[in-house]
């Protein structure tokens, strides 16, 4: 019979990771283990304050369904006993992983998926004063791709700033629900001309009509306001593309429900991630061929990774190997 195990772990952050609402310098994510038969699946989550989440309530969810997963619920069934969110991904995820090590095959089979290839993931700058963005940015330059955090007031020196230092890396900003209705077309404005290709989240989620009745000049990307797959046809007036976070989503099995049906209503995808280590990745890697913009920098902002994790090259993530994940 399989055994469920919890940890608690703490990983420092190199620097300290802002955006606009507040700053951190360690990740803390929760582990589920699953043991049968010889085989241990893991999955790692990040409970998050936005959402309501703490460590502890994330570990008494998980503790919740214990029973029921030491008698052996599969991915299927866990998503009738826990809502989206953080918990219900470390045990999504763990099925997952243990389901490939027992049958020893890749999880990609498992999902009927091709196998995972390299991808280019974005690099976070975070938000501070327009020097030290640009400062930040100086350092991260060769990188294709940036997402500039934002944080409303000061925005549009901000991304002039980074530009400048930047000149030829793609970016995307990620306001974290910082704008107002207000500012919303001035902030546009900058964006474009600057170049910018994407902003995710400017205004709060559930006061974010005002996107239905401004000209998107850029596309506009849903964070906050898209958990799970039945919220996405109301969104469609508002926003051109989602970011699908399995700690959002509440772990792969609903990820990649999500990806088919935003690909149906003609969303745009970026495959996205909180900051945690690779083994939060891994999963989230079997998504993001899927996608417009891969944001899968979590462990690269980490002071360290797991042993095992996913290898970096520049920008460039190379799948996971079976140790690590899947």
């Amino acid at each position: 019979m399989p055994k469920l195990s919890v940890a608690v772990e703490r990983f420092p952050i190199a620097g300290k990771f802002v955006i606009s609402r507040g700053a951190k310098t360690e990740a803390v994510v929760v582990v589920a283990a699953i043991e049968e038969a010889g085989c241990r699946g893991r999955g790692e989550c990040v409970p998050y304050a936005r959402y309501g989440e703490t460590i502890e309530s994330v570990t008494r969810q998980i503790e919740s369904v214990r029973a029921r997963i030491e008698a052996g619920v599969d991915c299927a069934g866990l998503q009738m006993l826990l809502a989206p969110g953080a918990a219900r991904n470390a045990l999504d995820c763990a099925l997952w992983d243990l389901a490939a090590k027992r049958r020893g095959v890749p999880a990609h089979e498992l999902a009927g998926l091709a196998p995972p290839a390299p991808v280019t993931t974005a690099f976070t700058i975070s938000v501070g004063a327009p020097a030290e963005m640009a400062a930040a940015a100086a350092k991260a330059r060769e990188r294709p791709l940036l997402k500039i955090k934002l944080a409303g007031e000061g925005d549009a020196a901000r991304i002039s700033a980074v530009r400048a230092a930047a000149p030829d890396a793609t970016l995307i900003v990620d306001a974290n629900e910082a704008w107002t209705p207000a500012d919303l077309d001035r902030h546009l404005a900058a964006c474009a001309a600057t170049g910018v290709v994407l902003v995710e989240q400017p205004l709060p989620a559930g006061r974010d009509a005002a996107l239905a009745r401004t000209e998107r000049i850029i596309p506009i990307c849903a964070d906050e306001s898209v958990h799970a797959r039945s919220e996405l046809d109301e969104l469609r007036e508002r926003y051109d593309a989602i970011n699908v976070k399995l700690d959002k989503a509440g772990g792969l099995t609903e990820a990649l429900a999500m990806v088919e049906m935003a690909e149906k209503l003609g969303f745009g995808l970026v495959a996205g991630c909180m900051v945690a280590t690779s083994l939060a990745m891994a999963p989230a890697l079997l998504i993001a061929a899927r996608a417009d913009f891969v944001d899968l920098d979590g462990p690269l902002l980490l002071a360290r990774d797991r042993p095992e994790g996913l290898v970096y090259e520049g920008s460039i993530i190379r799948p996971a190997s079976p140790a690590l994940w899947g």
